[in-house]
């Protein structure tokens, strides 16, 4: 059973840093295209970031220059770091696996999901 569990969110303040880890266990991942959305409260489910199969990276216009997606294929985990924080970016984040490894921005188009983990930027 494919399984992903996202670590490393918390609480920081505006221009601070965070990073996110996404562990992927049951399959190997190394082949597909890795996500991050994130969800605010009473907004719909957003693209971030992905990584796909390739190695290729696309990001949200929100989020460009500050964040950073990355993979280890060696301990089957995917990171997101987060600079210069702002609190707009304050969602539950989550991790995605696309195993068609094309990593598109539409979230449909990916299979598993990781239970998320929340991101608070205060002002």
């Amino acid at each position: 059973q494919a399984q992903l569990v996202e670590s490393g969110g918390g609480l920081v303040q505006a221009g601070e840093s965070l990073r996110l880890s996404c562990a992927a266990s049951g399959r190997t991942f190394s082949r597909y295209a890795m996500g991050w959305f994130r969800q605010a409260p009473g907004k719909e489910r957003e693209f971030v970031a992905t990584i796909r199969g390739g190695g290729s990276t696309d990001y949200a216009d929100s989020v460009q220059g500050r964040f950073t997606i990355s993979r280890d294929t060696a301990k089957n985990t995917v990171y997101l770091q987060m600079n210069s924080l702002k609190p707009e970016d304050t969602a539950v984040y989550y991790c995605a696996a696309d195993v068609n490894g094309m990593g598109p921005r539409r979230r449909a188009s990916y299979e598993y999901w990781g239970q998320g983990t929340q991101v608070t930027v205060s002002s």
